[in-house]
C-alpha cells in the first residue's frame, strides 16, 4: 500500500513539475484586465501567450499584441518567471497586476511621434484599425527606441498605461506573444 501511494505522489510531483516547464518557457494563458485593449481584447477575457520568443530572446513583430512586465525600473530574475505561473498564483494567492496586454508600436531604432491624433513611426503615419478612437495624446518631440527595448501601446489609448507613461520596455520584460487561434 505504502508503494502505491508513494507511486502516486512520484507521479503527480513529476506531472507538476512537467506543468510548470512548460507555462515557465513554453505556453501560458492570462486573463487580460482592464479596458486598455479594447475593442480587440475585453476586461477578463482569457488569451493564451506563446512564451519561446520570451526563452530565447526574440524581437516580437510590428503590431504583436505581448505581455509585458510593467515594472521597467528592476531586473527580472527566475523567481519572477516561476512566481508568475498561474499554479504559483493560485497557491500563494498573489496575482501579477503588473502584468499588462499590450500592442508592439516601436522596435529599437524606430523614431515615434505622436501628433494629428496619429502614432508615426519613422515618419510615416500608421494605420491602426484596431485603436478604438482616435487618439488624444500629443507629444512635443521625438522618441527614439533604445536598442534591446520596444514601445508599447494600447488599442483603446485614451485609457491605457503603456509606453507613453512607463517608458521603453525591456526586451526581457516582453513576457510572451498572444496566439491567434482564428483561421
Amino acid at each position: 500500500m505504502v508503494s502505491e501511494i508513494w507511486s502516486w505522489i512520484r507521479s503527480l510531483a513529476i506531472a507538476l513539475v512537467f506543468a510548470l516547464l512548460i507555462t515557465i518557457f513554453v505556453f501560458q494563458p492570462y486573463k487580460v484586465e482592464g479596458h486598455s485593449m479594447e475593442p480587440t481584447l475585453q476586461d477578463q477575457q482569457r488569451i493564451y501567450v506563446s512564451k519561446l520568443p520570451h526563452t530565447f530572446s526574440y524581437l516580437p513583430d510590428y503590431g504583436d499584441v505581448v505581455v509585458i512586465d510593467s515594472r521597467t525600473n528592476r531586473e527580472r530574475t527566475f523567481v519572477d518567471e516561476v512566481s508568475e505561473t498561474p499554479l504559483i498564483q493560485l497557491v500563494t494567492g498573489v496575482e501579477g497586476h503588473f502584468l499588462y496586454v499590450k500592442r508592439v508600436i516601436g522596435k529599437p531604432g524606430d523614431v515615434l511621434e505622436f501628433k494629428n491624433h496619429k502614432v508615426y513611426r519613422n515618419g510615416t503615419a500608421l494605420d491602426e484599425p484596431y485603436i478604438k478612437e482616435a487618439m488624444d495624446y500629443v507629444a512635443d518631440g521625438k522618441w527614439v527606441v533604445p536598442e534591446n527595448h520596444v514601445f508599447v501601446m494600447g488599442d483603446n489609448r485614451n485609457n491605457s498605461k503603456d509606453s507613453r507613461d512607463i517608458g521603453f520596455i525591456p526586451l526581457d520584460h516582453v513576457l510572451g506573444t498572444k496566439i491567434d487561434f482564428s483561421l
